[in-house]
């Protein structure tokens, strides 16, 4: 298949994923690994007995190539594929691997999957379904986010529920807590990035007694593609590369806050701590000052003595 000069020299990134019954993860692995390989693509691809999870980033006319090629396969014939700007250089390597759950959430087996996806997700919406379901029930709807805590500092849907969680596997836990009980006969709305780990959570949400359960199709990201900063968004997109964060349009605010001076700023920084290395938001500034450079949690330690 030939492609322009234009699709040589542009670059883009690839979100993805697909749940479908894989009998042979291995085996996808090694085609993954070699297709990406062969066309110079980057980036991190996850994959179990439960289907695909990746986000890698390339040439154009790779990108095509690869959207073209893994279609081709059965399982993946109908995936959706997310297009952003970037490219290789935001990913350090190319990371292809056999995992037991493609996102983490420490519960394997309560996950089922046919050839239509998740068996007992919640109710997928389009960016307009949900602004149909806001009009229709208004005040009763409930965002709840389901990244961890730290992407919310820098954007999330207005008036989201944000619970307290690290990483996936603290979202059993955190469900099964009491916390959000209140919720179980409420219409709660998922959220994520691009819309798998919701496909995910919202079954673990059913099993767990929560009767009206929505998933935002495609995520943020399908969101912010349809309406930009002029809908119920607000803020930055955190991202899981060299990007660290992007905006939908130049209207986006600015939610985050530095956690030295409280000076708006969607800039993640590592800790400088090394035995620390916490993602913080840290405005220039304040990074400009070396003991400025630390987590809340390492900045007392780290602070220079008292003269």
């Amino acid at each position: 298949m030939g492609y322009s000069a234009n699709d040589y020299a542009e670059s883009r990134i690839l979100l993805y994923y697909g749940f479908a019954p894989l009998e042979d993860p291995q085996a996808v692995m090694f085609w993954q690994r070699t297709l990406c390989e062969m066309l110079n693509l980057k980036g991190r691809i996850l994959i179990s007995e439960h289907g695909i999870n990746g986000t890698v980033g390339g040439s154009l006319a790779a990108c095509k190539e690869y959207v073209r090629r893994t279609r081709a396969f059965p399982a993946f014939k109908d995936m959706e594929f997310k297009w952003s700007k970037g490219g290789a250089e935001d990913f350090p390597r190319l990371s292809v691997k056999v995992r037991k759950e493609i996102v983490s959430f420490g519960a394997p087996d309560e996950l089922s999957v046919d050839e239509h996806g998740v068996v007992g997700g919640g109710v997928h919406l389009k960016p307009e379904q949900l602004h149909e379901l806001m009009e229709e029930r208004g005040e009763e709807v409930v965002f709840f986010d389901g990244r961890n805590a730290m992407e919310a500092q820098i954007g999330h849907f207005k008036d989201a529920i944000v619970p307290d969680v690290t990483t996936t596997h603290d979202f059993i836990k955190e469900l099964e807590s009491g916390k959000y009980d209140d919720l179980k006969n409420k219409p709660v709305v998922t959220y994520c990035t691009g819309g798998i780990r919701c496909e995910v959570l919202s079954s673990l949400m059913k099993k767990r007694g929560f009767n009206e359960v929505y998933q935002l199709d495609g995520g943020i990201v399908r969101y912010g593609e349809k309406f930009g900063d002029s809908g119920l968004w607000e803020g930055s997109l955190y991202v899981f590369d060299r990007r660290m964060h992007m905006e939908f349009t130049e209207d986006a605010k600015v939610i985050g806050r530095c956690v030295h001076c409280e000076s708006p700023t969607n800039d993640f920084r590592n800790c400088a701590n090394l035995e620390c290395r916490k993602q913080t938001l840290i405005c220039d500034d304040c990074f400009a000052k070396e003991n400025n450079r630390y987590c809340d949690n390492c900045s007392d330690v780290h602070a220079p003595a008292a003269v």
